[in-house]
């Protein structure tokens, strides 16, 4: 009997329908699942006209893969990878690959990648994204881990994924140990302010402006047509036409209290440990987090007070304002994205392309947008880019929204809506480009109570000095760390 290209490990609904697509691709795919029976569901449901191995035992998993066998994980991340791993070691050879294909932490992967390669085992940590229909149809892949690997995943990663123009693939290698996975998780985290920009938009229009489901819906329709044009924007037209049974938008019976699996948490815990300000994916998951605490804000409405949101302008004309506001917004959070990305590679030690990421986000992913065909282009014209910002493009797209920009923050303030995002996208980019912060003032403050010591602008960097502020401390200063 033929052997498999592939094995893979877990069928709950991603792994089922990465396997039916590597079927549906000509790759010949064994599966296992702890839960036996469902091995024999999968083979005598979707995939009964298939070509794919149904397995009773990791042994006979093993056994039925052609060498250097490739094991592919689509189990819960955590411990239960670890557990997997240990299980299967004893039954492969040096050479053997490991891919796992789960929401895994970058810092476990990079750990297993060390550890198995002592073994003479090649790990890879494959970031996947793009939800069931990805999986069955095409996602955006993120590979990382042991690059001797690569040439044997290539074909079916490669094979499997989404495709854009000209038939390139949205599955590239990313880089060394967690690359992969930390990729995954900083889209993960760029999605997480996506959804919140939207839904700082939908307030705006919701609450200022009075629109109901039907315009919103075609207010997104629109806007998917232009510089907005996304997969979470064309959704999101689509959640407004649907209606509940008795007639009305099912979006307004909803509750608002929103749920998260921690990338997005994961992404704003590496920022600070790197230094890097994402300050509005940092907002995004502390709006999920308020949401949470649905009975303190309704027993808070009923105690605090604040202005009645009322809009007497254009409604047209403020719709465009928004539209705008949130363009500028997302180009702040793919910039903070990026620099955490490229930071992530100075500080590990990985060799990243940019414009391969972008690439890899064009299609397949959560945050597949037209938006993204401008990144790739711009770090293809500048490798070292440092910040999107300060690319010609979108230096001068932001300049152009950025007086509605402005002037969406302000009537917000001024109305009570919350646009945590929005507004601290505007803080970022206004911090960005000044060439000098007060930032002065907080360091002879930590000089004063804790002589910390501060670096003068008429000295070379590098200089530290500690003044006796109050004539009571002499002249001892602490030692100096940084970020």
């Amino acid at each position: 009997m033929a052997k498999a290209d592939i094995g893979l490990i877990g069928l709950a609904v991603m792994g089922q329908n990465l396997a039916m697509n590597m079927n549906d691709h000509g790759f010949t795919v064994a599966v296992y699942n702890r839960t036996k029976e469902k091995v024999d569901e999968f083979l005598n449901g979707s995939a009964k006209e298939s070509q794919i191995i149904g397995t009773h035992s990791l042994e006979e998993l093993i056994e039925s893969i052609q060498r250097p066998r490739k094991i592919m994980l689509m189990i819960k991340a955590g411990e239960p990878v670890d557990k997997m791993i240990e299980q299967i070691i004893p039954l492969l050879d040096k050479g053997d690959i490991i891919i796992d294909g789960g929401n895994s932490h970058y810092a476990d992967t990079t750990r297993r990648c060390r550890a198995l390669n002592e073994k003479g085992i090649l790990f890879v940590g494959a970031g996947i994204s793009g939800g069931e229909e990805g999986a069955r149809h095409g996602p955006s892949i993120m590979p990382g881990g042991n690059a001797d690997a690569w040439p044997e995943v290539q074909p079916i990663l490669q094979g499997i994924s989404a495709k854009v123009e000209n038939g390139e693939s949205c599955c590239a290698w990313v880089g060394d140990e967690g690359a992969g996975h930390y990729v995954k998780m900083v889209h993960n985290g760029i999605e997480y302010g996506d959804m919140q920009l939207i839904c700082e938009a939908y307030d705006l229009m919701k609450e200022l402006l009075g629109l109901d489901a039907a315009k919103l819906s075609e207010i997104f329709s629109k806007w998917n047509k232009g510089k907005l044009d996304s997969f979470l924007i064309e959704i999101t037209a689509h959640i407004f036409r649907t209606k509940d049974e008795d007639g009305k938008p099912l979006v307004e019976k909803i509750l608002d209290v929103a749920g998260q699996k921690g990338t997005g948490k994961w992404t704003g815990i590496s920022a600070l440990d790197l230094g890097v300000p994402v300050t509005l994916i940092g907002e995004a998951v502390f709006a999920r987090c308020l949401s949470a605490i649905k009975e303190q804000r309704v027993h808070a409405s009923e105690i605090l007070k604040g202005p009645s949101p009322s809009f007497s302008g254009d409604v047209e004309e403020f719709v465009e304002l928004i539209q705008r506001a949130l363009y500028a917004s997302k180009i702040i959070s793919y910039t903070q994205g990026f620099m955490l990305i490229q930071q992530a590679a100075e500080e590990f030690n990985w060799k990243i392309n940019c414009g391969n990421v972008a690439l890899m986000w064009r299609g397949g992913c959560i945050i597949r947008s037209a938006f993204l065909k401008d990144i790739k282009q711009a770090f293809d014209h500048n490798p070292k880019l440092t910040s999107l910002l300060t690319d010609k493009y979108f230096a001068s797209e932001i300049q152009d929204v950025q007086e509605a920009w402005r002037q969406v923050v302000s009537v917000a303030v001024t109305s009570g809506v919350p646009v945590p995002c929005i507004s601290s996208a505007l803080s970022f980019f206004d911090g960005y480009r000044a060439a000098r912060l007060p930032s002065n003032l907080l360091q002879a403050q930590r000089d004063y109570f804790g002589a910390h010591q501060y670096e003068r602008l008429d000295q070379p960097r590098g200089q530290y000095f500690h003044t006796d502020w109050a004539k009571t401390g002499g002249k001892v200063s602490s030692s100096t760390y940084q970020v």
